[in-house]
């Protein structure tokens, strides 16, 4: 048998026995924890338990190979490199060293140098991982061509370490001619396919993400603008129309603690609004404060009102502001449809989407401007056009690049949770620049290569106080009353620095509109007062525009910071 005849034996040999790792790859994808974890947000105990599956990985990867010439052909750099490609250095190290030495004490000539090459794979796994976060490329690192050439290279490496470090080095040439062949292919092609499986699992998943979000998210634009009028009779049947018509079931009905406020579709005829609640189910989701589901099988559910009741299935989730329970919405369907548990799931995030858009018209409902109301009316002061233009922006890249529109989603998300969530008067300048950051991403996605930031930040100041949710309406400002009308480039500069003793922060648009405007709009306005009333009198907002050349709001502040009230 020639050389060549033989490694492609060897090859074919480890891809075989190679395929026990990928049973276990498909396995691990149905795994609670793998729906769970996310690359962007890889927590310690997270890391710490991929740290174990990888180890594992590669050990059975030594187990596994081929004894040849007092050394052994194997699959263990898949463990070592994709931990690094997924986790980063500190990952794929920890990996490869655990690997290595668990091979290095498993003795042989090529003991050491098998044993530090595999740490080397890892630390070369986790150097892509880093290239690819630096250049924003994070949807590539469960891409299978980069796990193919990454695991392909570093295969190519180990051979070199051990022709370098492998003593006699005739025997390690011998070597390394008869196992390169197969362990550069048998790695490269198992690094391809194990990622691929993970890819494809994960793509799935993310399908069904952005379905909901799309739907959720159509909901939310066409109820943000209903609710902010508050919760009662006619806004609950607006509501219930808009649910139906996205979710297609057979019925929607919202209840308040006592009585039913809007009842659309099937059984609406018996169903009548402003009668006590006659149902079971409800009552008991209101009783016991959670979800009831009557699925239309074991548990079926029967109308208390009429026997010819079409209905014969109902999911009931509490509608709740702020912990406090407020009523109910209810979703049914006919008793000849079995209850879609796309449905149901979507039903649970409605009615969670619909807490927080109540939530949100409570606080504009807010009279008075003391302290703690302008942090709430700060807090709530999300501009409808950006909501609408955020919403239609994801919808629009939804179609087209779903990694792309879970990202903006999650970057909306983080707007929000600030917005709706922080409880403090005070933000750090790092916290407002995120803050900031999350609310460009979106914009940037809008507006494409018509949006661009320049920034000047002397990081010395990052641990500043200031008045929270100081920079985002400026910022935001620039963009509704500036860029957006232009037609051409449109330039924030964006800059932090000291000055006599004081500390500026600039916001700079090269649209100039600002005189045209004249006034100052409320989020401007509260900005401002938020400043004095936090950093002193003499602190505040300075306003110079050049009319079609630019505008220019500075904010002052303290060089100590800000200090609570």
């Amino acid at each position: 048998m020639d050389l060549l005849t033989f490694s492609l034996h060897n090859v074919f040999a480890l891809l075989q026995q190679m395929s026990v790792f990928l049973v276990i790859a498909y396995l691990f994808t149905k795994s609670p924890f793998f729906r769970s974890f996310h690359l962007h947000t890889l927590h310690p105990r997270t890391q710490l338990l991929l740290y174990f599956i990888f180890s594992s990985f590669s050990i059975l990867g030594t187990y596994f190979g081929l004894p040849i010439n007092d050394a052994i052909a194997n699959t263990r750099a898949i463990g070592a490199t994709l931990a690094g490609i997924i986790g980063g250095p500190f990952l794929g190290g920890a990996v490869g060293l655990t690997a290595g030495l668990h091979r290095f004490f498993l003795g042989g000539f090529t003991a050491a140098s098998c044993g530090i090459s595999t740490t080397v794979e890892g630390i070369m796994g986790g150097l892509v991982h880093v290239y690819l976060v630096r250049h924003y490329q994070q949807h590539r690192l469960l891409s299978p061509a980069v796990a193919f050439f990454t695991t392909l290279v570093a295969e190519i490496v180990q051979m070199i370490i051990i022709l370098l470090l492998s003593k006699p080095f005739d025997q390690a040439l011998a070597l390394v001619r008869i196992i390169a062949l197969p362990m550069i292919l048998a790695n490269s092609t198992g690094a391809a396919i194990f990622v691929s499986i993970i890819r494809d699992q994960r793509k799935m998943y993310d399908d069904l993400s952005v379905f909901f979000s799309a739907k959720a998210l159509k909901m939310a634009e066409k109820t943000v603008s209903i609710l902010s009028l508050g919760f009662n009779m006619t806004t609950a049947r607006e509501v219930a129309l808009v649910i139906r018509e996205q979710t297609g079931v057979g019925a929607v009905g919202i209840t308040d603690r006592e009585k039913v406020l809007a009842f659309v579709g099937e059984g609406s005829d018996h169903h009548v609004v402003g009668q006590k609640i006659s149902s079971s189910q409800t009552r008991k989701a209101i009783s016991e404060n959670r979800i009831v589901y009557a699925d239309g099988g074991e548990k079926k559910w029967r109308c208390n009102l009429s026997r010819e009741c079409p209905l014969g299935s109902v999911l009931c989730v509490p509608l709740r502001v702020d912990n406090e329970l407020i009523g109910t919405i209810n979703l049914f369907e006919p008793q000849n449809k079995l209850f879609l548990v796309t449905n149901k799931t979507l039903g649970e995030g409605i009615t969670k989407l619909l807490s927080d858009q109540i939530l949100y018209a409570r606080y504009i409902e807010q009279k008075t401007l003391v302290t703690t109301a302008e942090l709430k009316i700060a807090q709530a002061q999300i501009s409808p056009h950006f909501l609408f233009n955020a919403l239609n922006t994801i919808i629009a890249i939804t179609r087209k690049d779903s990694d792309r529109a879970r990202d903006l989603l999650l970057h909306l998300a983080n707007f929000f949770r600030k917005n709706l969530k922080h409880t403090r008067s005070l933000a750090t300048l790092e916290e407002e620049l995120n803050h900031v950051h999350s609310y460009l991403v979106i914009e940037k996605a809008r507006f494409e290569d018509r949006l661009q930031l320049e920034m000047d930040i002397d990081s010395e100041l990052l641990a500043l106080n200031l008045p929270v949710f100081t920079l985002q309406p400026i910022v935001e400002n620039a963009i509704k009353h500036g860029i957006s009308n232009m037609l051409g480039q449109g330039v924030i500069r964006l800059s932090v620095g000291r000055e006599s003793g004081l500390v500026r922060i600039s916001v700079e648009d090269n649209a100039g509109n600002f005189a045209q405007s004249s006034r100052k709009g409320v989020g401007m306005s509260i900005v401002e007062k938020r400043i004095k009333n936090l950093c002193g009198e003499k602190h505040g907002l300075e306003i110079y525009c050049i009319p079609q050349v630019k505008t220019i709001i500075s904010i002052t502040v303290p060089e100590g910071g800000c200090k609570e009230t």
